[in-house]
């Protein structure tokens, strides 16, 4: 049979792939990609940009069609088969970047082509033209041979060690079980949550209730569960991924990518590889970024600290705990905003059932972008839970494919993410629409309930979705710089900002309705939304700012001589010195899953989700001024920032939103810490 993944295909033919067709299937269009590779440094005619810059852009279609697969399918549908094909590919696909970062032939028309063009381009055209001349110069293109040989070597082992990192966190997440057989223990949680334990045990053909580390079982029990032991018991289990003493320790792989992060910015230039990578963002340097996070810091550590202070004094009174630990602190966060605001996030769930506020999703996307969502039944999915919609605007023309994917299983990563399996792009005068995915992991329907959400998963469904939107509406000439292709301290900005509308009546109202009864979200329980939404803002600040100086602690801070010799869990202990408020936990770390950074694309970026607060809180307030369903600033805002993708300067493109560069006085107003 001929393999699925080298025929010529519209969307992934999930349903044809099998395991085995994609080693063969990636190394075929690797040499295919390195054909027209070759046919671009070997022209023989004069470089131009659309010989040599073009011909760069627009080639390896076929190579970036099955990666996106396959790795898309790694993080969602992963197995043991999939993960050891991972670990063979991975340094194929490195290497082959350096074929073309390191080729000289190639670079030489490169800058051939920058030396004559780059005063005469505009726009798009001359930002694809400084991208290219910079991506070549940033990896190696002026190093000697035997420092590109050095290069190839840093990378082939990256690629293999971040990949293991994500492997291990996955399998101690998998690998932990709770089964509860004493009903006594299950008490303080909600029903919903008794039911998917039930649910769980069942599927695994056990008796009484299964509690794992998957959010949507570990969420619940950490909040509501009474029983502190059992709370401990999780808790322990979850901070210790990565960090045990078994196959899955992180702590060597994590001082292995740190030094070999560090080795590959020393070899290209650069101080540190903080450094290196702030070069492309919006802050610049290290010393912006940690000015940013401390002059933050400096605002939230005092709320944070009464916060606290107030937390542990509520949890002494109510049940004498002398010493509040990390697994209190949910529990106890959750009951005293409940007195508070006579508020319980279960009090919400029934009027937040999973397709409704999808649909409300989709009608807020309606309300501002002109957008529509119908089912496609006919495209291929890589799973049952999949819903695929094709998107359309009001005119009836094509926008994009959006694949929905919400329900946590044994093959998927925790968290939630958007991801694309095409960009958009216009070749041979033909704008070829975007393909994008969102994956989280919500609390399944049971046998008697559909899917209810947390408030905080309705706002995680909306962030998710925002990203989405900035995949949908591309509408640029080139895919690397199409949708979210942008700044990796920009990228949070689309997202962050459509989790505002989950705050506002006229929006909640679309959408939020009883799953029984239909009943509009009552008009209280908005008001306490909003009323709960800066509830322990000055924690949760400080906590996103804590991890935000472990990651430039790691990649900007520590004398890399040491790293073999550092303890992981010291040096965590250390960056987080400023910022602690529970006490430490000696068998837990928080670097050795730390997936953002050491397998993600958040190294030296994740103060990002801080930074984007500030963008996201200062755009919305234009929002509030003139309506959150204005029509005018919602075309600007499409014009100017999610259509645009990286073709311009960031700031430049917010300026143009905004009228203005952004100040942190939204975002300190709308947290509560002024």
């Amino acid at each position: 049979m001929k393999n699925p993944l080298l025929q010529d295909f519209h969307t992934p033919p999930f349903e044809q792939i099998k395991n085995h067709d994609y080693l063969p299937a990636i190394k075929e269009a690797i040499a295919i990609a390195k054909s027209e590779i070759d046919s671009i440094s070997n022209n023989i005619d004069e470089p131009t940009f659309k010989n040599t810059i073009e011909a760069l852009e627009f080639s390896g279609k076929q190579l970036n069609k099955i990666t996106s697969i396959f790795f898309n399918l790694n993080s969602a549908e992963t197995n043991d088969e999939l993960q050891q094909i991972a670990q063979e590919i991975s340094p194929l696909l490195s290497e082959f970047k350096n074929d073309i970062t390191l080729n000289e032939d190639l670079f030489r028309k490169v800058k051939v082509v920058y030396g004559k063009e780059i005063d005469i381009l505009k726009g798009e055209a001359k930002r694809l033209l400084e991208r290219n001349y910079k991506s070549f110069t940033r990896n190696g293109a002026l190093l000697n041979e035997d420092g590109k040989e050095k290069l190839r070597e840093i990378d082939k082992q990256l690629s293999q060690k971040t990949l293991q990192f994500g492997q291990n966190s996955l399998a101690d997440t998998n690998s932990f079980e709770m089964l509860l057989t004493d009903k006594e223990d299950l008490k303080g949680l909600p029903e919903g949550a008794i039911e998917a334990a039930e649910q769980l045990a069942k599927n695994k053909e056990l008796k009484g209730w299964l509690i794992t580390l998957d959010y949507p079982s570990y969420i619940p029990f950490m909040k509501y569960a009474e029983n502190r032991e059992l709370r401990k018991k999780l808790s322990l289990a979850f901070g210790a991924k990565g960090f045990q003493q078994n196959e899955n320790n992180n702590e060597q792989l994590i001082k292995d990518i740190v030094r070999l992060r560090y080795d590959r910015a020393q070899l290209l230039g650069y101080d540190t590889h903080a450094y290196f990578t702030l070069e492309e963002r919006m802050a610049k340097s290290p010393e912006s970024v940690s000015d940013f996070l401390t002059n933050l810091l400096e605002k939230a550590l005092p709320f944070a600290k009464k916060e606290f202070e107030e937390l542990e004094s509520y949890a002494k009174q109510l049940d004498g705990i002398d010493r509040l630990e990390k697994w209190d602190g949910t529990y106890y966060s959750e009951k005293l905003k409940q007195e508070r605001f006579n508020f319980d996030d279960e009090v919400l769930k029934p009027y937040f059932k999973l397709e409704n506020v999808l649909q409300g999703a989709f009608t807020v996307a309606n309300k501002l972008f002109d957008l529509t969502f119908t089912e496609n039944i006919e495209v291929q999915k890589y799973h049952k839970d999949v819903v695929v919609y094709d998107v359309k605007d009001t005119d009836g023309n094509y926008v994009s494919l959006f694949y929905a994917d919400f329900f946590p299983r044994e093959g998927k990563r925790a968290g939630a993410w958007m991801t694309s399996y095409k960009s958009q792009k216009i070749e041979n005068r033909v704008n070829e629409r975007p393909q994008v995915s969102i994956v989280c992991n919500f609390t399944k329907p049971t046998e008697t309930k559909p899917s209810l959400l947390t408030f905080n998963e309705v706002t995680t469904l909306f962030h998710e979705f925002g990203h989405a939107l900035h995949g949908m509406l591309a509408n640029t000439t080139y895919p690397s710089m199409s949708g979210t292709s942008v700044f990796w301290d920009f990228v949070e900005l689309p997202s962050q900002i459509m989790e505002n509308w989950c705050f506002e009546k006229e929006a909640l109202e679309l959408f939020a309705k009883h799953y029984k009864t239909n009943e509009v979200i009552p008009m209280v329980y908005v008001e306490k939304i909003k009323a709960a939404a800066t509830f322990q803002e000055g924690m949760a600040t400080v906590r996103q700012i804590s991890f935000g100086m472990l990651d430039m602690a790691w990649h900007g801070g520590i004398p890399q001589s040491e790293i073999s010799e550092v303890s992981v869990k010291e040096f965590e202990k250390t960056a987080f010195s400023k910022t602690q408020l529970f006490p430490d936990i000696a068998e837990n770390c928080m670097s050795t899953a730390f997936g953002h950074i050491f397998q993600g694309g958040y190294s030296s970026g994740y103060y990002s989700y801080k930074w984007a607060e500030v963008l996201d809180a200062d755009a919305f307030a234009y929002f509030k001024e003139l309506g959150i369903f204005n029509k005018e600033i919602a075309k600007k805002f499409k014009d100017t920032v999610l259509s645009q993708g990286g073709t311009k300067d960031p700031m430049e493109l917010y300026v143009s939103f905004r009228g203005g560069q952004p100040t942190n006085e939204a975002l300190l107003e709308r947290s509560g810490l002024k």
